[in-house]
């Protein structure tokens, strides 16, 4: 029972971190334009497809988190999360000041992934 509980906050607090970018992003892209690695937007080039991508990607952040809050199967959706904010991380290393959060983050979903895989499956 408690670990349902644990799970459940875990599932929130991760679900939150997706979903608020995404919908901030999406009302003030501008702000956020700048969080893309510089080899993505000098690959991508204007503000209008850079617009575009980050849209895309906040329908994949929304789409992450409601199957986190949903809680089933979230071995899935965990993992994903868990690689998206590495890959976050990484590429954008020289922005840890403001990134440091991320990592708690990843290793929370990380944590949902683990205890995912020692569930017994349903049968």
């Amino acid at each position: 029972m408690q670990r349902d509980y644990v799970s459940l906050l875990l599932r929130i607090g991760v679900a939150f971190a997706f979903i608020y970018p995404a919908v901030s992003a999406f009302f003030t892209p501008l702000s956020w334009i700048g969080f893309f690695p510089p080899f993505v937007s000098d690959a991508i080039g204007d503000e209008t497809t850079l617009t575009y991508a980050l849209h895309l990607f906040g329908i994949l952040e929304i789409a992450i988190a409601l199957w986190i809050l949903a809680g089933r199967r979230i071995f899935i959706p965990s993992a994903i999360a868990t690689v998206i904010l590495f890959v976050i991380v990484i590429s954008n290393i020289t922005l840890l000041d403001i990134l440091f959060r991320d990592i708690p983050i990843m290793l929370m979903s990380m944590a949902l992934a683990l205890m995912s895989r020692s569930e017994k499956p349903l049968a």
